[in-house]
């Protein structure tokens, strides 16, 4: 064993020797290869950070949605559709909920209003978001002009603004008084957005979501579950939008390993047939082309994958924000919480480490099993 550990130390040691004497050539390739690496890990560590961020960030949402709809879109819910979702067996709490858009042509940006329902503003007060307030210049104290429905404008007071510790949710947020919502929308009293309710057993919300739709056939259930599944379709869709922008890397890097595996240069094939002349077997050769695959496609595969990790969550990640985040005039700024899929980073391995080293041991073999003349003399 003793013997063997030598041997391998030692061909390990003509390994290095060797890519230190083509120094050039593998510093470029390796700058490559981790570049490409560092653009498959961002996609990968940006999607994977934003579902986690959207799982902490719903874990607080309502078990269920109620929206009434009308010809097929979402349309103002009566209170007294609340009155009886409250008689459904599970239920543990009915509310209604009034939020809208506004859309604010200075900016060219919509923000999102909303009555909170507890610890509301004063009236004739407003609290906004961080990019509300970037946007419009606007901070506590300023009066901030809302043009209602008839056109006029509605004079509010910045009461205060969000910190930026919660601006993924809350940068063009809004809260304003039920009082006031009502103003500016023309809505009457006894109509709401929406009614969210909580659900005693989280296991029954199918079936409760069923009931509320037999008893009140113009409603829709959406449950937290299912927003969850669609925030990942969104994030796995615009994650695929990357990688296709990227398959023509992944299609310069299948062509590079090809043409790895076709066959070796003239001085590494030079410098094999002396290694064989001088004594060493098939499998030394094959063990040092090994060494210096794994080598370089290790180094390359940590140094993209620690550039990418600083990519997304050390720096504003912007190379793929506005794709994976989506397009928006008021951009949250946040930082993401560092999140990392060990399958995730095992499958970047195994399909950027593995191919390469494996595509330097193939020719190496070929080269290996002839007679060493004949090699240094091809």
């Amino acid at each position: 064993m003793g013997l063997v550990i030598e041997r391998q130390r030692n061909i390990l040691d003509f390994a290095l020797s060797s890519l230190a004497r083509r120094k050039g050539k593998n510093i470029a390739l390796v700058l490559v290869y981790a570049v490409l690496v560092l653009l498959l890990a961002s996609v990968m560590f940006f999607t994977h950070a934003l579902r986690k961020q959207a799982v902490l960030v719903l874990q607080d949402a309502p078990a269920m949605v109620i929206q009434r709809m009308a010809a097929g879109r979402h349309d103002l819910i009566p209170g007294r559709y609340a009155d009886a979702i409250r008689g459904v067996r599970g239920v543990s709490g009915v509310r209604g909920r009034l939020w809208g858009y506004y859309f604010d042509p200075v900016v060219s940006a919509n923000y999102t209003l909303l009555v909170p329902e507890q610890t509301a503003p004063d009236p004739g007060t407003i609290v906004i978001g961080e990019g509300v307030s970037r946007a419009r210049a606007a901070f506590p104290g300023d009066i901030l002009p809302i043009r209602g429905y008839d056109g006029q404008l509605v004079y509010l007071t910045i009461s205060a603004v969000f910190p930026s510790s919660s601006e993924l949710v809350s940068s063009d947020l809004m809260l304003l008084t039920e009082q006031d919502y009502r103003r500016l929308f023309n809505l009457p009293a006894g109509l709401y957005t929406d009614i969210v309710l909580d659900v005693r057993n989280s296991r029954e919300v199918p079936t409760v979501a069923a009931k509320i739709v037999k008893l009140l056939p113009d409603t829709r259930p959406i449950t937290r579950s299912e927003v969850l599944r669609t925030y990942d379709s969104i994030f796995d869709w615009r994650s695929g939008i990357v990688v296709v922008i990227l398959s023509a890397a992944l299609l310069a890097f299948v062509i590079f390993a090809w043409d790895k595996a076709s066959g070796l240069s003239a001085e590494e094939k030079k410098e094999i047939g002396v290694l064989k002349a001088i004594g060493w077997e098939t499998a030394d050769v094959l063990w040092l082309k090994f060494w210096e695959g794994t080598i370089i496609s290790l180094t390359a595969f940590l140094a993209g994958t620690a550039l990418a990790y600083v990519h997304v969550f050390l720096t504003p990640a912007a190379l793929f924000e506005p794709v994976l985040k989506g397009w928006s005039t008021l951009y949250p700024r946040f930082r993401l919480i560092p999140e990392i899929d060990p399958y995730q980073v095992a499958t970047l391995f195994f399909l950027t480490v593995v191919p390469y080293t494996v595509a330097t041991v193939i020719p190496s073999w070929r080269a290996a099993t002839i007679d060493p003349d004949a090699v240094m003399r091809s």
